[in-house]
């Protein structure tokens, strides 16, 4: 752990002891900076409805609210978005993927920070967390295969986004404390399995993050309104 990173993991531990202190009793609710209404489709891509685990109704706060489709288009593709809306207390909403992935049995292989270029919006781009996951499985003939998955992700808050879990925690913290106010944080997701090796025109590590990173600029702004 570099000296950068050591000394928000400090920070972070000290603002949630101190916090708890100096939070208000009452914190206003800023609007929810993320719409809960996934679209029916996305340019080439159709939405169908994605369920939520019962593991996941059971672990999270019961004010945590979802919204979760898998998208496909005509060439055999799948791509899951799910958005995950904390209630009052978000560390007992949102969970992040490096958490949940290896208690599903995925092995997290790399972790990156990738900005996706945004050409509709006045952003301009997108910082977002990119996971690259392997999990094993038997086939059908009983012989062991690996599956390897990208998975992307980041935090909106109503006039914040980022994606570091740490950072999202000291924004939280600041906002609370300084300004009296809670920001409704959610995180996106967005992932699809790496398919080459699988299908007969499966795609590789390098078109799948292509075709998510396309698919990202298309799903943002029906889903992160303009401010």
């Amino acid at each position: 752990m570099n000296t950068k990173r050591l000394t928000l993991v400090l920070l972070v531990t000290l603002g949630g002891l101190c916090s708890a202190f100096l939070v208000p009793n009452r914190t206003d609710f800023q609007p929810v900076g993320v719409k809960m209404d996934l679209p029916e489709s996305i340019g080439q891509w159709v939405g169908t409805p994605g369920k939520i685990s019962d593991d996941e109704l059971k672990t999270l706060a019961g004010d945590t609210t979802f919204a979760r489709k898998i998208y496909s288009n005509a060439f055999g593709d799948h791509i899951l978005v799910s958005i995950v809306l904390a209630g009052e207390d978000p560390d007992n909403s949102i969970h992040r993927p490096e958490r949940c992935l290896p208690a599903q049995g995925w092995t997290i292989m790399d972790s990156r920070t990738i900005k996706i270029p945004l050409p509709t919006s006045s952003l301009g781009r997108i910082d977002s967390t990119r996971l690259h996951n392997e999990q094993s499985f038997k086939d059908d003939q009983g012989q062991l295969r690996q599956v390897q998955n990208l998975n992307y992700y980041w935090f909106v808050g109503y006039h914040r986004l980022t994606p570091s879990h740490i950072e999202r925690a000291l924004f939280d913290i600041h906002d609370r404390v300084l300004r009296g106010y809670n920001q409704r944080w959610a995180y996106v997701t967005v992932a699809s399995n790496i398919t080459q090796g699988f299908t007969r025109f499966g795609r590789s590590e390098a078109e799948t993050d292509r075709m998510l990173q396309s698919f990202v600029a298309d799903l943002f702004p029906h889903i992160v309104p303009a401010n």
